[in-house]
Parts: structure tokens; C-alpha cells; sequence
């Protein structure tokens, strides 16, 4: 397929570009719970499997471990293959996961169904529709990776009061059984619309927009994984991604030692499901947000601003520990500056090393989330264990958000702009990395 995707193409085309950005949204609307839901089947598992938080939360590191590494192969599969097939499978995976879950009787079970099936599930789906999108918009890279990350992020917003009701009526088996169902047949009947985007070099490429600083070249993934720009990505992404997820899947086992539970309310709701509700929202509206900011003034500056704010927010929301109602606010502040990471990884990655092998290129810089997933899920548990307290945890993560703003704006900048312009100035036809 080869088409101009340029601002004034065809009008045909930049229909299908918005209207396969908004599928891409639906699909991955319907593989989000399985991470943003499950700090509310923690206490129920415990209950029934006899088990400890830091060994059930080994589950949450095996579907975000999985989700992420191995996400190289799975682009790569998408690549082949196109996104139609792999997207569909993947949400089948992930409401499978589920179903089978609620007949789980052990611990290592709950690791196989909702770690190993889920993570497979998930990763094929997200992987597919991230590397869909940058090549769908490369006029606007920062702005649709956004939107399609939102979908990942605003999913649980209709699930959190309806799960927490449901397990509370009709228990743990139900409401994985129902819910999982339901996601999996929204899923794979949005996949099944899917078209694989142009290939790069047979669209136009447009002029990039201000602020953004791209290369010419296209890397493949053997050639990045030489460059010190790609490591520190790394880095910085696995820095962010742990602040994130440790409070993705501990917030409410902190929230309750904070004495903010289920029974507190806050403007008459329950103040927990409130909380993750607002947090789904803010968590959402953050990656187009940030993205489009993105596109205007450069992805460093953009990510000093989010990742130096999100500890500023971290630090808030330990302050106000003690007041419900700012708590639950504070909280949304939190993922406001956590979700951004989603679509500023991505974008800067591609303007980076090209598009096209984006995907598989986007797989690797990925599992830097499985990274943060084993440190911001287990160990942070463990450290609370060991100490009695989340104070170190989040002392920890502030340190890491103001530190990964710095690197983004005096190392990432001047380091991402040298390797950009020494593959500009090589000869044509030499290696990229010559």
C-alpha cells in the first residue's frame, strides 16, 4: 500500500489514517485492565490463594516482563505479518487470560493465566497498534502515539466502579469470567478493521514540525542497540516506567496503610474506586497532551517538564497523605505526569532512528517497562516488608523522576542532536553507524 500521508493528501487517505488511529484507540482500550484493574484483585487473590502481597504481585511483573520483552519478536511478527491477525490475537489472549484466571486454584496458575497469557496478549496488541500509528502519522508522531497510549490508559475508566461493585456482589470467579469475556470480543472485533500502514520510503514524508528534531536514516535494530542514545533511553524509560508502575500496582495496598480505603468516602463516593477512576483519566489525557506538545517544542523539553513534575507530584501526594479528598486528587496529579512516557518514548525513538522498522525498534526500547515492572512491583513490596514503611519506596522515586528530567535536557538533547547530524553528514550508501 503506498500512499501521501502529508498535510493535503488525499482526503481518502487521511480518513483511513483517523479512522484506523481511532480502532487502534478501541483495541487497546480493551487490553488496558489487565494492568490498571489489578491492584483491586489483590486483596481478593490473597484471600483466596493464602498467599502474601510481594509473591502475588510477582504476577503483575510477569505480565508486564512478558508484555514488554518480548515485544521485539512480536513487532516483528506485526511487521510480517500485519497488525489484522496479530492485534485480534492478542486481545483474544488478553480476555482469555481472565476467564481462565477465575478457575485458578494455585499461585503458579494465577503466574501461567493472568501473567503469561495476559502479558503475551497485551504486548502483541500494544507493540502492533504504537508501531502502527508512528508510521500512520509521521506528521504528527507525538500527537497520535499519544492518542493511541490514551486508549491503553482511559480503558479502566468505565471498569473501576463496575469491578469494584461486582467483586463486592458477586465475587472474584464472576467478575473475571464477565469482564473478560467482554474485553476480549471488543478487542478482537476492532483488530479485525485494521490496516497496515504505508511503508516508509512510498509515502511522502512532510516537513517536520516545529520542535521536532528527526533523522533521515533509517536504523535497524542491530545498528541502534550500538548507539549510547539508545541505552540511555533505556534507562530514563526504566527509571520512569518504575515510579509508574509501582504506584499502578501497589496504589491501593499504600492508599489503605495511608487509612484511605474502600470505606472512606470522598464527595460521596468510595474513596479508592474514585481515585483510580480519576487516575484512568488523567493517566489518558496526558499522552496525547504531552505529545502534542511534543510536536511543538521538542521531546527533551517536554520531557524535563513532565518527568521533573511527576516527582513534585509523588512528593505532594506522601504530603497530603492524611486529607482524603486532596489525596485522591494528588493522585491524579501523579499520573498526569506518569502516562506522558508513552507516547514521548516512542516519538522520540522513531524521529531518532526512523520508521521503518519502528516497530521492532519501539519492542526493544519497550522492555525497559519490564524492567520498572520488577523493580516497582516485588522489590518495592519487599522493601515495605522489610521496613514497615513506603516512605523509602517513594523517596526512591522521586529521586529517579528529577533525575530522568535532567538527563533528558543535558544529556539526551545534546547526545540525540550529534548522532542525528553525524548520520546526515556521512556519505550516502555508507552504514549508518559509520
Amino acid at each position: 500500500m503506498t500512499a501521501t500521508i502529508e498535510a493535503g493528501a488525499a482526503p481518502a487517505v487521511n480518513r483511513t489514517r483517523w479512522a484506523q488511529l481511532a480502532l487502534g484507540v478501541v483495541a487497546m482500550m480493551a487490553i488496558s485492565s489487565p494492568q490498571y484493574i489489578w491492584t483491586l484483585f489483590t486483596k481478593p487473590l490473597m484471600g483466596q490463594l493464602g498467599t502474601t502481597l510481594p509473591d502475588l504481585q510477582v504476577t503483575f511483573s510477569i505480565l508486564i516482563v512478558l508484555q514488554t520483552w518480548l515485544s521485539p519478536a512480536q513487532g516483528a511478527l506485526v511487521e510480517r505479518f500485519g497488525p489484522r491477525l496479530l492485534v485480534a490475537l492478542g486481545c483474544a489472549l488478553s480476555g482469555a487470560s481472565w476467564v481462565l484466571t477465575a478457575y485458578a486454584t494455585s499461585l503458579p496458575a494465577v503466574y501461567l493465566f493472568y501473567g503469561v497469557l495476559g502479558g503475551i496478549g497485551t504486548g502483541i496488541v500494544y507493540i502492533g497498534i504504537i508501531g502502527q500509528m508512528v508510521k500512520w502519522f509521521p506528521d504528527r508522531r507525538g500527537f497520535a502515539t499519544g492518542m493511541a497510549a490514551a486508549g491503553y490508559g482511559f480503558g479502566a475508566i468505565f471498569l473501576n466502579f463496575p469491578i469494584s461493585s461486582s467483586l463486592a456482589t458477586a465475587g472474584l470467579q464472576h467478575t473475571l469470567i464477565v469482564f473478560g469475556l467482554m474485553q476480549g470480543a471488543v478487542g478482537v472485533a476492532a483488530a479485525l478493521m485494521l490496516k497496515a500502514a504505508p511503508e516508509s520510503g512510498a509515502a511522502a514524508t512532510p516537513a517536520a514540525p516545529v520542535g521536532a528534531l528527526r533523522t533521515r536514516r533509517d536504523y535497524t535494530w542491530r545498528e541502534m542497540l550500538k548507539t549510547p542514545v539508545f541505552w540511555l533511553m533505556f534507562a530514563m524509560m526504566t527509571m520512569m516506567s518504575t515510579g509508574g508502575l509501582m504506584v499502578i500496582s501497589q496504589f491501593a495496598t499504600f492508599s489503605r496503610s495511608f487509612g484511605i480505603d474502600e470505606k472512606v468516602l470522598v464527595l460521596g463516593f468510595a474513596a479508592l474506586p474514585l481515585a483510580l477512576t480519576i487516575d484512568r483519566i488523567t493517566n489518558g489525557l496526558t499522552r496525547p497532551i504531552f505529545g502534542f506538545v511534543s510536536d511543538r517544542i521538542g521531546r527533551e523539553k517536554t520531557m524535563a517538564i513532565a518527568f521533573i513534575g511527576e516527582g513534585i507530584a509523588i512528593a505532594g501526594l506522601v504530603a497530603v497523605r492524611d486529607d482524603p479528598l486532596l489525596y485522591v486528587l494528588m493522585s491524579g496529579v501523579v499520573f498526569f505526569g506518569w502516562g506522558e512516557i508513552f507516547s514521548l518514548f516512542p516519538s522520540t525513538l522513531t524521529d531518532t532512528f526512523g520508521e521503518t522498522h519502528a516497530t521492532k525498534n519501539y519492542g526493544f526500547l519497550y522492555m525497559a517497562q519490564g524492567v520498572g515492572s520488577v523493580l516497582g512491583g516485588p522489590i518495592a513490596a519487599w522493601i515495605f516488608s522489610q521496613t514497615g514503611s513506603w516512605m523509602p519506596v517513594f523517596g526512591a522515586i522521586i529521586a529517579m523522576d528529577v533525575l530522568t528530567g535532567l538527563l533528558a535536557l543535558f544529556a539526551l538533547a545534546p547526545m540525540r542532536r550529534r548522532l542525528i547530524e553525524q548520520a546526515e553528514d556521512a556519505p550516502a550508501g555508507t552504514p549508518a553507524l559509520a
